[in-house]
């Protein structure tokens, strides 16, 4: 058997996507994330508490996990440094991604979504998620 590394994740339907607040507590979301070379990628509204966070500590933790954010029984967690990226580029290139990998559930969601919104179209950024080597947990308490 062979180690599961960060990219892995890419493909898997959910993922705990795991940022800390400023006291460093932890605080996961599930996401959707695709493969896009060396590092992954996350579609989210900007101005979420998720990016706040990540622009304030860039170390994020990785857990396979189902739709509503239960990790899976064999599921190792792993750390990565994320990066927001606001360009409208690599939020169309990540959207993409996103698009390609769910299909149908993706156009759904994004559907309700914007009747939510009352068809107002939200402002998105892309998260890039790159591996790092382990970091000792005390690291990531700010």
């Amino acid at each position: 058997m062979t180690a599961t590394t960060l990219l892995d994740f890419g493909d898997e339907p959910y993922v705990l996507l795991t940022t800390f607040r400023a006291n460093g507590e932890r605080v996961g979301t599930p996401v959707w994330v695709a493969r896009d070379g060396d590092h992954l990628v996350v579609m989210t509204a900007a101005g979420t508490g998720k990016v706040k966070r990540i622009e304030r500590n860039a170390l994020v933790e990785l857990t396979p996990c189902d739709r509503r954010g239960r990790p899976k029984p064999w599921a190792v967690t792993l750390t990565g440094r994320a990066e927001v990226r606001e360009s409208e580029g690599d939020a169309d290139a990540t959207r993409a991604l996103v698009k390609a990998k769910y299909g149908v559930p993706y156009r759904i969601f994004t559907g309700i979504e914007r009747i939510a919104r009352r068809l107002k179209e939200s402002p998105r950024v892309a998260l890039w998620i790159h591996p790092t080597a382990d970091v000792p947990d005390f690291l990531a308490t700010p």
